[in-house]
């Protein structure tokens, strides 16, 4: 099975790579019967000659490989017919902007596995890069408090090496006794949280966080049934909430009126309460002075947060009164942070960690006859069809949705 490692051709520029060389080495000795081909890139994060040193061949023809690796969106002028893929399609939600790649893939019958539905048995995700959009996000929070207080000044995450790197910076900042809140348990909230417990933090619970005064800096991580309840007052489990979110409603003003700095590190399910409205930050309690939206759901449950941002330009600020932006250094303002691509800025560690991830789920399945089911269940296309876990599809490929 000859897999090739294809470059990034999407704008901006994506440094990431599914495979690092180290990575690939250790794929070759895991499974023999692997050939790697590596395509030619002037952008990767590690350099063509660090592929060739490692015993890799490096070539501008990817047409001998079996399968393809990228990250991003393929462009569809590049896309080889015939082959298998696999990369961040950015279509299972129906996303206008990429059907003309899905039609592209399906005409040129290849067979598309897309990274975001690697699941396990149970539905949930094996492979991403979410533990990196949480420590960058978490390392952009500090920045632009900083920035958004005239304290201190961090440099952008993207011009340092490694999370270490930024993990040294922010021991240099010195913060006020603030509280952090953040939401999310799952990769980026944890991710994130890598980053608070790093620089020392203290973490407390929900009841001394609310009811609290505290002479250094502390924060609490909160899942969803911290922040929501029923509208019936009932208390009931997580399992509730996921089955019945249109039965409950925010309870996150509490945490609202307390906190200075929010992380927003939750997945967002559809139908579940907004997390704090427009209404709600223009509450006199409302006392959040920095947001960063990691997870970054434009007009969406973080109230703040109406549009991304940009690795170049990352910050702007939010006018509860206006709902409208305005100088993120106003006192008046919200300094919203919300990078949509926050992985990017952390290319080398982002992809030496997914390349761990794809190699223990995804690299098995294809000599072990897809044992798990990993390939099926990734796999949206086969012989110029849609497969039939992802046939709901269909209308948003003809074009009726």
């Amino acid at each position: 099975m000859n897999f090739g490692i294809i470059k990034e051709q999407k704008t901006p520029p994506d440094r990431r790579v599914v495979f690092s060389p180290e990575g690939l080495k250790k794929a070759i000795s895991q499974f023999p019967k692997a050939s790697f081909t590596v395509e030619k890139s002037n952008i990767r994060v590690f350099k063509d000659e660090e592929y060739s040193n490692a015993g890799f061949n490096i070539t501008d023809d990817m047409t001998a490989c079996d399968v393809l690796l990228g990250v991003k969106e393929v462009p569809i002028e590049a896309l080889i017919p015939e082959k298998k893929y696999f990369f961040f399609s950015h279509t299972i939600k129906k996303q206008p902007y990429n059907r003309a790649l899905l039609n592209a893939i399906l005409d040129k019958n290849i067979e598309l596995y897309d990274h975001e539905v690697i699941l396990n048995d149970k539905g949930y995700r094996l492979i991403g890069f979410g533990r990196y959009a949480g420590i960058v996000g978490s390392y952009n929070a500090f920045r632009t408090w900083g920035l958004k207080s005239d304290t201190f000044t961090l440099p952008k995450a993207e011009t340092l090496s490694s999370q270490k790197s930024l993990e040294l910076e922010l021991s240099k900042v010195q913060l006020p006794n603030i509280k952090i809140v953040l939401t999310g348990n799952g990769k980026v909230g944890k991710g994130a949280k890598e980053i608070l417990d790093a620089m020392q933090i203290k973490e407390v619970s929900v009841k001394e966080y609310l009811h609290q005064v505290f002479d250094e800096p502390v924060y609490v991580q909160l899942d969803v049934l911290d922040y929501n309840k029923r509208k019936d007052d009932q208390v009931k489990d997580i399992y509730d909430f996921f089955s019945n979110s249109k039965e409950y409603e925010s309870n996150f003003m509490r945490f609202a009126k307390v906190s200075d700095l929010y992380i927003a590190g939750h997945f967002f399910g559809d139908g579940a309460p907004y997390i704090f409205t427009r209404e709600d930050a223009k509450s006199k309690d409302f006392n959040i002075k920095v947001v960063a939206d990691i997870s970054c759901d434009i007009d969406g449950p973080v109230a703040s947060t109406i549009r991304s941002s940009t690795i170049a330009d990352p910050i702007y600020g939010y006018h509860p009164e206006t709902e409208q932006e305005s100088n993120y250094k106003n006192a008046d303002t919200i300094a919203v942070m919300a990078v949509d691509n926050l992985p990017c800025e952390l290319p080398k560690d982002a992809s030496e960690g997914f390349g761990e991830m794809f190699l223990t789920h995804v690299i098995p399945a294809f000599f072990n006859n897809d044992h798990d089911g990993i390939l099926e269940r990734a796999r949206m296309t086969k012989n110029g069809k849609l497969t039939e876990r992802y046939a709901y599809l269909q209308d948003y490929v003809d074009g009726k949705e």
